[in-house]
């Protein structure tokens, strides 16, 4: 097994454990800030990995190349969509659930 082979498993195993724990980040977290959060997270990183992985895999091919592309778009437009869902959160009046004993505004 060469170290190309080697380093795409890993790539590839790391973006599917973090895409599954995102999602249940999604499932779990209590607000609607926390879930855009892990699903931005889970579109740069998890899926960013599993691309990654995929292009070490296919080697250099037109497959890499369409790849590519794909991981470009998602890192475009993964944050872009995330911040404009917060910020239409925001100005709708949507605020975040914030734990009281903890908050510093509280004092």
């Amino acid at each position: 097994m060469s170290i190309v082979d080697l380093l795409s498993w890993a790539l590839i195993i790391f973006g599917s454990s973090f895409c599954i724990i995102a999602g249940v980040g999604v499932l779990r977290l209590p607000d609607y800030f926390s879930r855009i959060h892990a699903v931005g997270i889970l579109d740069s990183l998890g899926a960013g990995a599993l691309i990654l992985g995929l292009m070490l895999q296919a080697g250099f091919t037109l497959i890499t190349i369409k790849l590519f592309l794909i991981l470009v778009i998602i890192v475009i437009t993964g944050p872009t969509a995330t911040h404009a869902l917060a910020r239409a959160a925001l100005d709708s009046g949507l605020t975040a659930e914030l734990d009281e004993e903890n908050d510093p505004s509280s004092n």
